[in-house]
C-alpha cells in the first residue's frame, strides 16, 4: 500500500506541476513564502488532492477559490507585477498587497479578504528562523520583509502605512533546483515586542528585470515554534487575539522512530515516522516534532498524517483514522521529502493531549 501511495502521490504533485506548466508564461520567474507560509502556498497546500485537484479544507481558502477559481492556486508562486521595478506604496494600492494589484498574470484578489480563518502559523516574538521563499524559478535579487506594526487592526484591509521592514536579503542560498519545491533560506531575528495577530509581508525585488513578487502571511505571535493550524481536515483557527503565554503541552505515552528510506532520486528521499503507545491505557491522539538541519523540505503533504509545524521545526498530528492506539500498538505516517536523508536522523519527540 505505501508503494501505490507513493505513486499516487507523485502523480498528483506531477499533475499540478503540469497544469502550473501549461498555464504559467515560461518568461516569468516565480516564488513567494513557504515559510512562514503565504496564503497562497498554504492554501494550495491545503487544498491539493492526490488526483491533483484542489479542495481545500481551510474556509478561507475554500471562499478565494470559488471566487477566483483554481488557476491561480495551481500557480500559487506567482503572485507578481511584471512592471514592479522595486516600487511599494503608491504602485501597489492599499487594500491589494496580497494579490499584488489587480495587473498580474493571474487574479489573486481573493486573497486580499479580510477574514480571521486563514491559515495561520504560530511564532514567538524575538525568536531566530529560517525565511524560505520559494525559487520556482531562479534570478538574483533581494527580498525585503515586513511585519505589521503594533496596535496593527487585522479586521481592517492591509495598508503600507501597516508595515515596518525588519531587514532584506540578497542573493540568498537556494536548498536545490527551481521547478519545484525547493528555496531561497536566510536565517532572521524576529521582532521584540510582538503578540497576537500579524501579517508578515515578504517584496521580492529581482535585479536582473521589473518583475516583482508578493507575499502574505498570517502569523500569530503566541510562542508557537512553526506550527500551521487552520488546515487539513478538521483544522481550526485559534482565537484571533489570543494569549501570548503558552501552557506546556502535556508528555503523552508515545515514542516515535525516524526512518529515511532511499529511493534513488537525487534530491529527494522518501521518510517514514513509526508512532508507538508506550503507555498501559489508550492514546487519543498523537503529535510529533523534530528539527531538520540540512535544509530539507517537503515536496506535497504527508500521508496518514496532518503537518502542522513547517520545516526546519517539524511537528505532524494524527489524522481521524490513526489517533487512537491500544497500549504497545503502533501506527506509521509517511511523505515525499526534498534535499537530502539526515544522518543521523533527527531526534523525535512525541506527545499527546
Amino acid at each position: 500500500m505505501k508503494v501505490i501511495r507513493t505513486a499516487v502521490l507523485a502523480a498528483a504533485a506531477a499533475l499540478a506541476m503540469i497544469v502550473a506548466a501549461l498555464v504559467v508564461p515560461p518568461a516569468q520567474a516565480h516564488g513567494v513564502t513557504m515559510f512562514p507560509g503565504s496564503r497562497t502556498f498554504l492554501c494550495w497546500q491545503d487544498g491539493l488532492r492526490d488526483n491533483g485537484q484542489i479542495d481545500p479544507y481551510n474556509p478561507a481558502c475554500a471562499a478565494a477559490l470559488a471566487q477566483s477559481g483554481a488557476t491561480p492556486l495551481y500557480n500559487w508562486f506567482a503572485v507578481l507585477r511584471s512592471d514592479g521595478a522595486g516600487r511599494t506604496s503608491g504602485f501597489i494600492p492599499d487594500g491589494q498587497l496580497c494579490s499584488g494589484g489587480t495587473s498580474g498574470p493571474y487574479d489573486f484578489t481573493a486573497y486580499n479578504a479580510v477574514r480571521s480563518d486563514w491559515p495561520l502559523t504560530h511564532l514567538t516574538s524575538g525568536a531566530n528562523i529560517q525565511i524560505r521563499h520559494s525559487n520556482w524559478a531562479a534570478h538574483p535579487g533581494s527580498f525585503v520583509y515586513y511585519v505589521t506594526k503594533n496596535g496593527w487592526n487585522p479586521n481592517a484591509p492591509l495598508k503600507w502605512s501597516d508595515l515596518e521592514s525588519f531587514g532584506s536579503a540578497a542573493n540568498p542560498p537556494q536548498s536545490g533546483g527551481v521547478g519545484g519545491l525547493n528555496y531561497y533560506y536566510w536565517n532572521v531575528q524576529l521582532p521584540s515586542g510582538k503578540t497576537g495577530r500579524h501579517m508578515i509581508y515578504i517584496h521580492w525585488i529581482r535585479s536582473d528585470s521589473n518583475e516583482n513578487f508578493y507575499s502574505c502571511s498570517d502569523v500569530v505571535f503566541d510562542g508557537g515554534n512553526g506550527e500551521v493550524t487552520g488546515v487539513g481536515p478538521g483544522g481550526s483557527t485559534p482565537d484571533p487575539d489570543p494569549d501570548p503565554t503558552v501552557t506546556p503541552t502535556p508528555t503523552g505515552a508515545c515514542a516515535a522512530t525516524f526512518r529515511a528510506i532511499d529511493n534513488n532520486w537525487p534530491g529527494h528521499f522518501q521518510g517514514e515516522v513509526t508512532v508507538r503507545n508506550t503507555g498501559t491505557g489508550t492514546l487519543n491522539g498523537w503529535t510529533v516534532r523534530w528539527n531538520y538541519t540540512g535544509g530539507q523540505g517537503f515536496e506535497g503533504s504527508p500521508w496518514n498524517a496532518t503537518l502542522t509545524g513547517q520545516p526546519p521545526s517539524v511537528a505532524a498530528k494524527n489524522v481521524a483514522h490513526n489517533g487512537q492506539l491500544a497500549p504497545n500498538a503502533s501506527t506509521t505516517f509517511g511523505f515525499n521529502a526534498t534535499g537530502t536523508a539526515p544522518s543521523p536522523v533527527p531526534a523525535l519527540t512525541c506527545t499527546s493531549p
